[in-house]
C-alpha cells in the first residue's frame, strides 16, 4: 500500500480525484475510456493510475478492471477540497479582481494545486463564505458538505411556455461562455421557452424578455429552475 505520508497528493492525482467525482456525481462508476478522455490522456496510463490511487491507505477509489471506478469517502473528501479552492478561486478573480466568468476556469486550474490550507481559509473569509462560484456552482463548505439543487434541469428540457431562472451555467469551452457573458445569460437570469424545433432542438428564448435562438450546445449547458 501507499501512504499519503510517503507520497503527498501530487497535481495529477487530484485532477483524477476531481474528474473522478465529477463524473461519478449521479452514483454512477465511470469508465477508463472516459477517464482517459476527460484528462487527455492514453487508457494504460489511467489503468495504472487507479490502480495506485486503489492502494493508497486510506483508499482513495473503489476500482476493477472492466467495471469502472468510483470515490471511496477519503476519496470524495480529497476531491472536494480541491473543487472548493478551485471554486473559491474562481470567486475571487470574478469579484475582486474583475476577470469575466470566461476566463476563470483556466486560471483557477492552476491555482488550485498550489495554495495552502491558510490561504484557502483567509480566501473564504475575505470572499464572506461564498455559496457559489460565478458559474453557479456550488461552492463546498469547510466541512466538504455541499448541496445539489436536484429541482434543476436543463434549459433544454424546460417545457415551452414555462419560465424560470438560470441557476447554474456548465464552465465549459471558453467561448461559449463568452458569447452567453456577452448576452447576459448569467445566473439569476429570467428565460421562457417560447418555441422548440423537435428535428433538431433549437429553441427560441426569451433571455429577460429579449429573444434569442439557442443550439442544444446552449441549451444542454444552461441549468434552470422553474419560475414560482
Amino acid at each position: 500500500m501507499i501512504s499519503r505520508k510517503d507520497e503527498p497528493f501530487s497535481r495529477s492525482i487530484q485532477n483524477y480525484l476531481k474528474v473522478i467525482y465529477s463524473h461519478t456525481r449521479e452514483n454512477r462508476p465511470v469508465s477508463t475510456l472516459g477517464l482517459a478522455e476527460a484528462l487527455d490522456v492514453k487508457p494504460a496510463s489511467v489503468t495504472n493510475m487507479l490502480q495506485k490511487l486503489d492502494e493508497f491507505e486510506p483508499r482513495l477509489v473503489n476500482y476493477q478492471k472492466h467495471h469502472g471506478v468510483s470515490l471511496t469517502e477519503d476519496g470524495e473528501k480529497e476531491a472536494l477540497r480541491v473543487i472548493r479552492r478551485h471554486r473559491l478561486i474562481e470567486q475571487f478573480l470574478y469579484e475582486v479582481l474583475g476577470y469575466s466568468w470566461d476566463r476563470v476556469h483556466s486560471e483557477a486550474e492552476e491555482l488550485e494545486h498550489v495554495i495552502s490550507p491558510y490561504f484557502e481559509d483567509r480566501l473564504a473569509e475575505f470572499l464572506g463564505e461564498p455559496a457559489f462560484d460565478p458559474h453557479g456552482e456550488p461552492i463546498p463548505n469547510r466541512d466538504l458538505e455541499v448541496t445539489q439543487d436536484e429541482s434543476i434541469i436543463p434549459l433544454s428540457l424546460l417545457p415551452v411556455g414555462k419560465k424560470a431562472v438560470v441557476r447554474r451555467v456548465t464552465a465549459g469551452p471558453q467561448e461559449l461562455l463568452a458569447y452567453l457573458g456577452e448576452i447576459g445569460l448569467h445566473p439569476g437570469k429570467g428565460v421562457e421557452v417560447v418555441e422548440r424545433n423537435p428535428l433538431d432542438g433549437t429553441s427560441r428564448v426569451l433571455v429577460d424578455g429579449m429573444e434569442k435562438f439557442f443550439g442544444v450546445g446552449v441549451t444542454g449547458a444552461v441549468f434552470v429552475s422553474v419560475a414560482e
